[in-house]
């Protein structure tokens, strides 16, 4: 992983961080609910982008890799992995 996008994906985790600061204090002062929906909702989004971010490096950078290989036991596995992972994402 390049310094630079570890750099963006510390700062999305930064500000991911702040928002659910953020919503904890919501919670102790008693907000109203349908408020802290939408920052919750604004966490999960910026959760998602996170993901997207991190699945385009990936796809970029080590499936590519594995895909040229010419081990078909590297490309598979990286296939797998993929599955799994998106597998796991939706019970």
């Amino acid at each position: 992983m390049g310094d630079e996008h570890k750099l963006q994906l510390m700062n999305r985790l930064k500000t991911i961080e702040g928002h659910v600061r953020g919503v904890q204090r919501m919670v102790e002062s008693d907000a109203y609910c349908i408020d802290l929906l939408k920052q919750t909702r604004a966490i999960q989004q910026a959760l998602a982008k996170l993901d997207n971010v991190i699945l385009a490096e990936h796809l970029r950078c080590c499936v590519t890799t594995a895909i040229r290989s010419d081990e078909v036991s590297e490309r598979e596995r990286v296939v797998t992995e993929l599955l799994q992972v998106f597998e796991n994402a939706h019970p």
